[in-house]
């Protein structure tokens, strides 16, 4: 059901410019005028959480455990190079998956809101598809079926991601930031363990994932009304105007251009390693596939608590001292000193205290960076799914485009470079932040 009116002050709105309790300082969602979201109530942050935490479970369980598992299987010989190929594929469908979908909840009129039906959609269309892939036998049809789960988990995480920008000031959007990552990093390490405890039973982990993601978005979706956005004002449709909205010129808008490529840059050094984490531990390390499956749960556990403290305090921390760039430069120094010692220690240990510090440095930079990102956007937040979508290409791109990476270093270099290649493009995220003006 949706409202046409502010929530009562009993459910905890925050105002917008002072993040108190107040129900008339929001503006309010009138026919003809701009759409906006309810602000947030007290039940909000919590679903934030489940739903990044579901959402986050998926990715890790099925990128870390279940695809390349489902991979090694079907062709053991082949497996660096198919593994290239499936997430190379679904890298090029959904390369503007995000933005598209943003876009798109920005333009929506329903009297569900904006984002919600996308929500939905992404999460059926996922999650009937993750029912279907663990019986695949073919590299082929897992490599179409992969493609549609990617794309439609996109399309649930871009408006997912935009609430915070929607409903919370920008006072308070720390804080937020930090429950969406606080829930990433908890699904990350759910997921992983819970994949890995269903070792070669790929059919099982798939379909326990889809329908995890199916009842959370419905779920939130009753939770959290948005306002009506029916009668809301919305520029005609033109397809060349749509399309010319997902180029954001830097020299207008500079600080978008470094936040974006500092993003693109640290997410690309982080990912090319954690890929590949199940094959440097078989390969690199030298454990059995089992043994391997076991010890990537083991990672994921050791780098939890420190990703926790680290999400919390710096979100919190960030908003309460008005500074956001001073912590992502100490996240990305934390992080080149974690990705050292598996050079230095060729060993489960070395891999150990990798992920000890290095769930550190990226708790502490994840939260403060999303952050960070809604407040750079060029359009004061009333293309807000577009621009944020545009901003998670940052993210996506080099998450998809790692196993590639990674595989073309792997086959001409070795493991051990990776973590070399890893090491300079976290530095270079952060350089690249230096020069934003607007957030200190």
């Amino acid at each position: 059901m949706s409202h046409s009116t502010h929530p009562s002050a009993a459910d905890g709105v925050q105002s917008p410019t002072s993040g108190t309790t107040a129900s008339t300082e929001w503006p309010a969602n009138v026919p003809g005028g701009p759409a906006v979201s309810p602000p947030a109530n007290k039940r909000l942050l919590p679903s934030l959480l489940l739903s990044s935490l579901t959402l986050f479970a998926t990715y890790g369980g099925l990128v870390s455990i279940l695809l390349p598992t489902q991979v090694a299987l079907i062709d053991e010989v082949n497996k660096v190079a198919n593994l290239a190929i499936v997430t190379t594929t679904s890298f090029i469908f959904t390369l503007f998956a995000q933005p598209i979908a943003g876009a798109l909840s920005d333009r929506t009129r329903s009297k569900f809101g904006r984002r919600i039906p996308w929500m939905l959609m992404g999460a059926f269309v996922g999650g009937i598809f993750l029912l279907g892939i663990g019986s695949l036998k073919d590299i082929l049809w897992v490599t179409v079926f992969w493609v549609v789960i990617q794309v439609a988990l996109n399309f649930l995480q871009a408006p997912l991601t935009t609430i915070t920008a929607d409903r919370f000031p920008r006072s308070k959007r720390g804080t937020a930031s930090a429950m969406m990552c606080l829930g990433m990093q908890l699904g990350m390490t759910a997921g992983v363990m819970l994949a890995g405890a269903m070792g070669t039973k790929v059919g099982l982990g798939y379909s326990t994932f889809g329908i995890a993601v199916i009842a959370t978005t419905i779920l939130f979706a009753v939770l959290n009304h948005d306002w009506s956005s029916k009668e809301s004002s919305v520029s005609p449709f033109k397809w060349g105007d749509f399309f010319k909205g997902f180029w954001v010129n830097p020299k207008k808008h500079p600080d978008f251009a470094w936040a974006f490529a500092a993003r693109f840059a640290l997410i690309l050094g982080y990912f090319v390693v954690m890929t590949y984490q199940l094959y440097l531990l078989t390969d690199y390390i030298g454990m059995s596939l089992e043994a391997g499956q076991k010890a990537v749960v083991t990672l994921a556990l050791a780098g939890f608590l420190p990703t926790i403290i680290a999400i919390v305090v710096s979100g919190l921390w960030s908003d309460k001292v008005g500074k956001r760039k001073i912590f992502i430069y100490v996240a990305s120094a934390i992080m080149v000193v974690g990705l050292t010692m598996p050079i230095i220690m060729p060993t489960m240990t070395g891999m150990i205290t990798m992920a000890v510090i290095n769930g550190l440095g990226f708790g502490l930079y994840m939260s403060v960076d999303a952050a960070l990102m809604t407040e750079v956007l060029p359009s004061e937040g009333t293309d807000a799914g577009k621009d944020l979508g545009i901003l998670n290409v940052a993210t996506n791109i080099p998450q998809a485009m790692s196993p590639a990476i990674a595989g073309m270093i792997i086959t001409a270099f070795g493991y051990a470079p990776l973590f070399v290649f890893a090491i300079i493009f976290v530095i270079i995220g952060a350089i690249v932040i230096a020069p934003i003006r607007s957030v200190r």
